[in-house]
């Protein structure tokens, strides 16, 4: 058996010495500003922000606990409060057309002094107009127009009465109506006086009243212009006194926003328009039975107020907002409606902004995934984003049919800069399924899962810990407990030489950590705290681990780990359930007879195989014939399985226990039951790097530690996995006192050799491989099969 291969307990972890750690506590270091090993991402979100052009939206991409999202908002303020103030908004009704209400775009800060301004304005209209309405001089002048129509009126009736005293008729007024009637003796006839008169008499009547009501015509033919005459004069005395009573009012606004030719032309407006609806206002039903001065204003309000939906004014530099739940109503505003004898009805002030509005002139914050999840949206987003301009829209009334009336408000101009926090798949799936994705996020914020693991990141981790520690109340670390992370973090990145980034895991240990310092009454959080944290995790999720170890033990999972077997073998699997992942051991099985079926996956032919693992599969195939079957043609009938499994299998890391259980079958050479193997192979019989390998590893010993160590179990992993290597401290005792082996092979020939305890053997230069080896009984096996079939 080759010994090179064993691995030495220093090669299972790498230790961090606490004496290389230059403090006694993190009480004593700087706290760490800024992003841990993001410096590339630093760099992007540098670029991203100051690149003012369109399209140069950002995406922020990596796997959650990395710190990503607080990474962006922190970047972002840094970089807003900088900036100037965006300007506020403002929706004003149309007067001309109430279904279109129009924007009004105001320096930061000036919407809330213009709408104090107008609202004062209105609370004057309250007291003024009625005032001036009511005031002797108006009153005065507009009865003088009344009596100038009645004076005219009553000249053309007074001729007419004249006429009619002369034919002994009477004209008498009803109402609006004028009409004639006999008189005799002074008292108008009634109908059964007149019918009594003599015919002749009667007809004289009847023609007279006739040629009096064709005089009365005559008369009054010009009174409709009379009655336009006069409501024009009163008109336009209406006009002249709400001028003369605005025009101080309006006049003083005026002046003071006389630099803004958008809110001068609005006060225009909405002078022209109460000048010409001053003495209706004052007539208003709604004004009269408006008791208080508060309901008077707010009936005003609805129409020459001011709908404020952005106020910048406390706005520190630019607005960097964040919206958790990106709905359409959220992102891009809605209008709202109100009940009123069971009508749905709306107006411009119920119209309400957006996160899109809010973040206008800024920077908008929205999870990638989120995004997605919200019908209409994000193609919503690109319009917006395209057009440069913000639309109030109900996107659910195009596909319904039913259309109400509604409001359609003026557009928003938009300036923005969007960022997505999402992870890589989500950024790689719209890049590949929506071509206008990459021409409006060009700027990937790409966050590294790990860092360098040296001498100057090990000391900034030490202060991110401090900070982390004074950010959430706990207690310092010692250097001890410091070392202890170190090493657990480069456990989670899977790898020697590197520290993981994963910012919120980290957090969390610390936490629990300083929970165990507080059960045990201590000051300072040690690394045997971080220990108890860590074995509480574990226990805490465990129970599945433990179903499946009982499962091996009670003999249901048939598992060996001593004893020696032909055609099978010990694969490792892990399995992820959640958060969580534990290895297990699997036991590989393969039959050879003779055949041309080739290698038969059992688990491909079932469909309970996944892709990468049947590929390991019929690499298989291509391995022996290169290796073994150069000068005849490789036949037999071969079937490999993973035995009790009952669910899904991914991954070629079983590939190298596949090879060597269907060597042993092919050869009835016996594997030795106290290894297990891991590791995926090539067609040249090269050994590849694997996954997962702490855990395999970890899952095997626990299964031998609750069997009895006997010294001769071990683990076969590939030569690459050598630095990913971060084993629990009870593997690497094993290992130092004998108990327990790990071995590092890099070619299927090494790991053939350790499963059975003799040389694979080599070729010779007559292509021969060495008698006896396995390599040699092999090629004399597929001789054998191949003759047999023939």
């Amino acid at each position: 058996m080759t010994v090179t291969s064993r691995l030495t307990p220093d090669q299972l972890y790498k230790v961090c010495d606490p004496q290389d750690l230059p403090f006694r506590t993190t009480e004593t270091l700087e706290p760490f500003s800024g992003f841990f090993g993001q410096e590339r991402a630093i760099e992007a979100m540098e670029f991203g922000i100051n690149m003012q052009r369109p399209g140069y939206n950002l995406f922020v991409m990596g796997n959650p606990h990395t710190g990503r999202f607080s990474f962006a908002m922190e970047s972002l303020r840094g970089y807003a409060k900088k900036q100037a103030k965006p300007s506020d908004w403002c929706y004003l009704n149309n007067l001309s057309d109430a279904r279109y209400p129009v924007i009004l775009e105001l320096p930061a800060g000036k919407a809330v002094q213009l709408r104090k301004d107008v609202d004062n304005l209105l609370e004057s209209l309250l007291t003024d107009l009625p005032a001036a309405f009511e005031s002797p001089g108006y009153q005065r002048m507009k009865s003088r127009i009344e009596r100038d129509f009645n004076r005219r009126y009553d000249q053309a009736i007074d001729l007419v009465e004249r006429q009619a005293r002369e034919y002994n008729i009477a004209v008498y007024r009803d109402a609006a109506s004028i009409g004639f009637t006999p008189v005799a003796d002074g008292q108008a006839m009634d109908e059964a006086v007149f019918s009594q008169l003599p015919e002749e008499e009667r007809l004289t009547f009847q023609r007279h009243i006739e040629e009096l009501e064709e005089q009365l015509n005559e008369a009054l033919t010009e009174l409709p212009k009379w009655r336009r005459d006069a409501s024009a004069d009163i008109k336009k005395l209406d006009r002249e006194t709400a001028q003369r009573t605005l025009n101080p009012l309006f006049s003083a606004l005026r002046e003071r926003y006389n630099a803004l030719p958008g809110v001068v032309n609005y006060l225009n407006h909405l002078e022209r328009d109460l000048i010409k609806n001053a003495n209706e206002l004052s007539t208003d039903e709604r004004l009269l039975e408006a008791r208080a001065d508060q309901q008077r204003s707010s009936v005003l309000d609805e129409s020459y107020g001011l709908n404020l939906i952005v106020d910048n004014n406390k706005t520190k530099g630019a607005p960097v907002i964040y919206e958790a739940h990106p709905s359409y109503e959220n992102l891009f505003g809605r209008i709202e409606y109100t009940s009123e004898m069971g009508a749905m009805i709306t107006n411009f002030k119920l119209i309400r902004p957006g996160a899109l509005h809010r973040a206008n002139g800024g920077y908008l914050v929205l999870e990638a995934e989120k995004l997605l999840e919200q019908p209409f949206v994000y193609s919503a987003l690109k319009r917006a984003l395209k057009s440069h301009e913000i639309r109030i829209e109900n996107p659910i009334s195009e596909y319904t049919g039913v259309s109400t009336i509604t409001l359609n408000p003026q557009p928003v101009k938009l300036k923005v800069k969007i960022v997505l926090i999402g992870s890589r798949e989500t950024y790689y799936l719209l890049q590949e399924l929506d071509h206008d994705f990459e021409k409006m996020f060009r700027v990937v914020v790409d966050f590294d899962e790990d860092v360098r693991r040296t001498a100057n990141s090990i000391r900034n981790y030490a202060r991110l810990m401090k900070t982390l520690a004074t950010e959430e109340g706990l207690a310092p670390l010692k250097r001890q407990a410091v070392a202890r992370l170190v090493e657990h973090s480069s456990r989670l990145a899977e790898d020697q030489e590197l520290l993981s980034a994963h910012i919120g895991e980290l957090v969390d240990l610390l936490c629990e950590a300083d929970y165990r310092r507080k059960q045990k009454s201590e000051e300072l959080i040690t690394a045997a705290h971080v220990e108890m944290a860590l074995q509480a995790k574990e226990r805490r999720t465990a129970r599945l681990s433990e179903k499946i170890l009982e499962s091996i033990l009670n003999r249901t999972v048939l598992i060996d780990t001593e004893g020696e077997t032909i055609g099978c073998a010990n694969g490792l699997t892990v399995l992820q359930v959640g958060d969580v992942s534990f290895g297990t051991p699997a036991r590989i099985t393969a039959t050879v007879n003779p055949g041309n079926r080739g290698i038969v996956d059992i688990e491909r032919e079932v469909t309970l195989g996944q892709p990468i693992h049947s590929k390991g599969v019929l690499i298989l195939t291509g391995y022996l014939g290169h290796k073994y079957a150069r000068d005849f043609p490789l036949s037999l009938s071969a079937s490999i399985a993973m035995e009790q499994s009952y669910g899904y299998i991914d991954g070629d890391s079983a590939s190298l226990a596949e090879i060597c259980t269907l060597i042993s079958a092919l050869t009835h050479i016996p594997i030795r039951q106290h290894y297990a193997t891991t590791g995926s192979i090539n067609q040249y019989g090269e050994v590849q790097a694997i996954g997962g390998v702490n855990e395999k590893i970890e899952g095997f010993f626990r299964l031998c530690k609750t069997r009895g160590l006997t010294g001769e179990q071990g683990v076969i992993i590939p030569k690459a996995n050598i630095r990913n290597l971060m084993l629990k401290k009870e593997v690497v005792d094993a290992v130092k006192a004998g108990e327990f082996s790990i071995h590092a092979v890099g070619h299927v020939d090494e790991c053939l050799e350790v499963l059975m305890g003799r040389k694979a053997g080599i070729r010779k230069d007559d292509g021969h491989f060495t008698q006896r080896s396995i390599n040699a009984a092999v090629v004399n096996r597929l001789r054998e099969v191949a003759k047999a079939k023939a």
